[in-house]
């Protein structure tokens, strides 16, 4: 995978597809639990990845007083869309057994938290599985990260690049 900052015009490498995850924690200590994530991504899938600067950010889609920490990282797999989910709730789990969700299927604080954002710009709807990650252009936390390390990145339903898409947020 390049380390220019921008993906790969193709989806695929010689490695496999280029996977987008975003990793964000609010609970405990924060930064720790991030490099902890990325730790365990690179110790599994390699050298080859880009990760973006850590970006601030209030919960969406649930009220709390602890701010979230996020990064964006790319990196290459030659895991299929469902195999790197599968490991991305594992690590999750290794670092954290916590749910991060609440028994009526809300939002709540967690430790830790891998979304798989895009996987080979594939579009996948399955059970378990969405792709692109549905909730992408509504995220302020997914977007500006992402439009720092891939920003010829376009949306595979909208072809919208990561600034295209924070333009059409609302301020705050």
């Amino acid at each position: 995978m390049k380390k220019s900052g921008s993906v790969p015009e193709e989806e695929n490498t010689a490695n496999g597809v280029i996977a987008i995850v975003n990793i964000g924690s609010n609970l405990g200590n924060r930064r720790l639990n991030l490099a902890r994530a990325v730790g365990a991504l690179v110790n599994r899938f390699g050298p080859n990845y880009q990760i973006s600067h850590v970006v601030e950010s209030p919960p969406w889609g649930f009220s709390s007083d602890n701010a979230f920490l996020n990064v964006c990282m790319l990196f290459d797999t030659d895991l299929d869309g469902e195999e790197l989910l599968t490991e991305l709730q594992s690590i999750e789990r290794g670092i954290s057994p916590a749910s991060h969700r609440q028994a009526d299927g809300s939002y709540a604080d967690r430790v830790i938290d891998i979304d798989l954002v895009d996987f080979g710009r594939q579009v996948v709807s399955t059970p378990r599985l969405s792709l692109p990650h549905p909730r992408m252009a509504q995220r302020r936390f997914f977007l500006e990260p992402l439009a720092e390390i891939a920003p010829g990145y376009t949306h595979p339903l909208t072809g919208l690049t990561p600034a295209e898409m924070l333009a059409a947020l609302p301020l705050k």
